[in-house]
């Protein structure tokens, strides 16, 4: 994963509440086979990680968000901190480690 410096993201741009710590961000399409996967590694993390909020959104129906973001493929994960402030930005399937490892960056 590699950091980004993209600025903010709020609760209304996500149309869910930021976590307590730390959000996932998941951009996907409807038929992206890997997206499934990410889904379900990003949610045994929140189950395992207190105060971490998984979101998942349509990259073809939030374009200004995929603009905005430079979202160039799914699935693409933005990990944010308490604040929204994007701390890291990967594309592809993640690996469980990565994310983890992440999350500690973005809880520091």
């Amino acid at each position: 994963m590699r950091a980004s410096t993209r600025g903010d993201l709020t609760a209304d741009d996500l149309g869910a509440p930021l976590g307590e710590r730390a959000t996932l961000v998941q951009f996907s399409t409807a038929f992206c086979q890997p997206c499934r996967a990410t889904r379900r590694i990003l949610a045994e993390v929140t189950d395992m990680v207190q105060g971490v909020a998984h979101v998942e959104i349509d990259a073809e129906s939030r374009l200004d968000l995929v603009r905005r973001l430079d979202i160039l493929r799914t699935p693409t994960v933005l990990v944010l901190d308490r604040s929204g402030n994007v701390v890291k930005k990967a594309s592809g399937l993640p690996r469980k480690a990565d994310v983890i490892a992440a999350l500690g960056e973005a809880v520091s």
